[in-house]
């Protein structure tokens, strides 16, 4: 068979184009003995004719980036496309704080110290929005100074 028709070939079996094709070059004998696509599809399992590697895109730099971004760099404000809202929502927001009050809350009322405000008034006060954060609520029902 003659090489450019064995190549053609060799790229319908493995599905791929023409130029993705490695033809062994100290094989050329063989392949010109290829009569058939059995044949070739022998040549193929020998290994003398292969696909080429796909040409693929590097993550490694991406890695790298990721690993800076978890440990907080690269996140400043020139860094940062979007409002405020858009990268977390006011609901997001919003459930994180309270349920951090809620637990912060639960945590007190089981160490048995003696709160200030009732436990149900602290809570629809944390539920009105009362409480800037758990340091604010906990100084509220503690009398704590912070």
């Amino acid at each position: 068979m003659k090489a450019e028709k064995a190549r053609k070939a060799a790229a319908q079996l493995l599905k791929t184009g023409k130029s993705k094709i490695w033809i062994d070059q100290s094989a050329w004998q063989k392949i010109k003995e290829a009569m058939t696509k059995e044949d070739l599809r022998n040549l193929i399992r020998d290994g003398i004719v292969k696909k080429k590697k796909e040409n693929q895109q590097s993550r490694a730099r991406a890695r790298i980036l990721h690993e800076k971004k978890k440990k907080r760099r690269k996140t400043g404000e020139g860094k940062r496309t979007g409002s405020k809202k858009a990268r977390t929502s006011k609901k997001k927001k919003w459930m994180r704080t309270v349920r951090a009050q809620r637990s912060k809350l639960i945590e007190l009322k089981n160490s048995k110290v003696e709160l200030k405000i009732p436990y149900r008034k602290a809570y629809e006060m944390i539920k009105g929005n009362f409480f800037r954060g758990k340091k604010h609520l906990e100084a509220a029902l503690t009398g704590a100074k912070k």
